[in-house]
């Protein structure tokens, strides 16, 4: 099985590696014959209709240009672009990859001028034998190459299920080398005419070929070994759960399965109920919401090709924005199908602090003979109730996450250290610890919770919490109660901070224009669709916020609500009291009763400017 050490090759900006696509590939492009057989499964040639130039706008994005109709007939949304930036550099790493071992080297034009980032994606041992293997060529022999734009006949073969406008797809044609063909399929005439005129459009006919159909049974089509695709693309509009089923039986063997998921308010826990129907896990909300949905994803395409003695191989996965993007790679055998419910865990978190503890489904331990022998773990892990602050769990199919500085902090009501001061009392202590890119303070450790607690309770000594203001049933009192173990050390240490912080590296793109987010589903007659959408977005805006009121008429309605003491005639502030005070103290009362103290009048001179006393809130 290949191991696959990716190396991303990513400019400082992706934009200026675009315009140096943009600039190689936008003109003299030779236009190739269109594929007749891109054009089965029941639909229909191309069209030769044009709308109108007015009623359209011309989209670039990276080395492609398409022609995009204004009205929202065709679903496309710029907030994607990272999306579709990230895949191609993944599928040519994995187009470097899978033709490297056939002899095969991939021309990526740039490759010299930008940054190389290499990480290491795969548990497999054996691709760096197949590599080198690869490599050596026999004295005189020319190393055969794949450039972009060419038809590379041992080339990758691409699936976009969901191509509304056909821009994904063509970029991988412009951008990505080593491609044998691109099949960009929607369910949509409308779609399915668009993209054909910006396949034209583009030059790259040779290589994309539209094609209308179903997804799933476009996938399902091809389940035989010999007619599979090398990479299969899904962005759907919101869930991905109908199309993976398809999806792990249409991706070769050691194939790159791309997978977009936007619905993150179930996958965060705000429908627990609708996550499990739809990806078979229970989401639940917490800090660590993002990483759950990416495990979530991942626990759904296992589960799906395990019925397959199939399994999934992760190479890197992503929440950014409003969605989550997973790559993994689809493999076959029994014995790691085995294997995957030692991989699933339930996870109980403490409704309180938010402790966690894993619970796994399977067990994988050592047999006579060299085997491995499978069974059902042992457990609960843990009690109903938390050891740490004494509230009960909850429980959800999932596997470790993280805590994040300001939920740590806030739970034993102390002060928040710096992230470089926690990971450094991690690291003085032996353990390891990590940054995640879901979350910029997050805490991703090895340390046991116990281990973590003693840590923030040495920090609340030296920051201290006033304990008569905690009640005796929340977890900060019974947390604080309980004398450290483990003596924490703060000093900051070298290797605390990462190379990745200390550079200042962003974890995404900035947002390069407003209402950065969701856009609407694609619908018939669009623009006016559109409209009212916006509209409707428009009114909606902040509605649950109150307008901040005018100086003039708070003064005017505040007048309305006099002191008791301006009733009684005892306010010092006369005519210009306007708020409500606290009932006088009995001296007060008794003081102002005597006869050395009469009662002053509520007929003080206007603008008298007398201060108020202690009684004022």
């Amino acid at each position: 099985m290949p191991r696959a050490r990716i190396g991303l090759w990513l400019s400082l900006t992706l934009r200026s590696t675009r315009s140096l696509c943009r600039a190689g590939f936008m003109e003299g492009q030779p236009q190739g014959p269109p594929n007749p057989a891109g054009m089965e499964n029941g639909t229909e040639p191309c069209g030769e209709e044009r709308a109108s130039e007015a009623q359209e706008t011309t989209v670039t994005e990276g080395a492609a240009k398409i022609a995009f109709p204004s009205a929202n007939e065709v679903f496309y949304n710029p907030v994607q672009e990272f999306n579709r930036d990230l895949t191609c550099a993944v599928i040519t790493e994995f187009a470097r990859i899978q033709l490297g071992a056939k002899g095969i080297q991939i021309k990526v034009p740039g490759e010299k001028d930008v940054q190389k980032v290499v990480v290491d994606l795969s548990e497999q041992e054996e691709e760096k034998a197949e590599l080198k293997k690869g490599a050596n060529l026999a004295p005189g022999d020319q190393p055969r190459t794949a450039a972009v734009g060419e038809i590379c006949e041992e080339g990758l073969r691409v699936l976009e299920g969901l191509a509304a406008s056909g821009l994904r797809s063509i970029r991988f044609a412009r951008e990505v080398p080593g491609l044998q063909s691109v099949v960009a399929n929607d369910a949509s005439a409308r779609a399915v005419d668009l993209m054909c005129r910006n396949v034209q459009l583009n030059a790259v006919a040779h290589l994309v070929h539209p094609r209308q159909a179903d997804a799933r049974m476009l996938m399902y089509q091809h389940q035989r070994a010999s007619e599979r695709f090398d990479v299969i693309d899904l962005d759907p509009y919101g869930s991905p759960a109908p199309f993976l089923d398809a999806a792990v039986q249409a991706v070769s063997e050691g194939g790159l399965l791309c997978v977009t998921c936007t619905d993150m308010a179930v996958l965060a826990g705000n429908s627990g109920e609708t996550c499990y129907s739809k990806y078979g896990a229970m989401a639940l909300k917490s800090r660590a919401c993002h990483e759950m949905a990416l495990r979530i994803v991942l626990h759904s395409l296992d589960l799906r090709a395990n019925c397959y003695q199939r399994f999934v191989v992760p190479l890197l996965s992503v929440s950014a924005d409003f969605y989550v993007r997973v790559f993994v790679r689809v493999f076959t055998g029994q014995a790691k199908v085995k294997a995957s419910a030692s991989k699933q865990a339930l996870v109980f978190q403490c409704v309180g602090c938010g402790t966690f503890h894993l619970q796994r489904l399977g067990k994988a331990s050592g047999a006579s003979g060299g085997r491995v022998k499978f069974s059902a773990a042992c457990g609960p892990p843990i009690g109903p109730d938390c050891e740490h602050c004494g509230q009960r769990h909850q429980e959800l199919p999932d596997v470790p996450l993280y805590y994040t500085l300001d939920q740590l902090s806030s739970t034993i009501r102390c002060s928040t250290p710096s992230l470089l001061q926690l990971r450094s009392a991690l690291l003085h202590a032996g353990f390891r610890v990590s940054l995640s890119h879901a979350c910029k303070n997050a805490v991703k450790t090895d340390a046991p919770s116990s281990a973590l607690w003693d840590i923030m309770r040495c920090w609340e000594k030296e920051c201290p919490v006033k304990r008569e203001r905690l009640s005796e049933a929340s977890p900060a009192f019974r947390i604080l109660s309980v004398e450290p173990r483990l003596q924490a050390n703060f000093a900051v240490r070298d290797d605390a901070n990462p190379s990745s912080r200390q550079r200042g590296l962003k974890r995404f793109q900035a947002n390069p224009e407003a209402n950065w987010g969701p856009r609407p589903r694609a619908r018939p007659g669009g623009k006016a669709a559109g409209e009212a959408m916006e509209e409707r977005r428009r009114l909606h805006q902040n509605k649950r916020k109150e307008p901040a009121e005018d100086p003039v008429q708070r003064a005017a309605r505040l007048k309305t609500f006099p002191c008791k003491r301006f009733k009684e005639g005892t306010c010092q502030r006369g005519d210009q009291c306007c708020y409500s005070h606290s009932p006088p103290a009995p001296e007060d009362t008794a003081a102002a009763a005597s006869p050395d103290h009469p009662k002053t009048s509520y007929q003080n001179p206007p603008g008298s400017g007398v201060a108020a006393g202690p009684g004022v809130d």
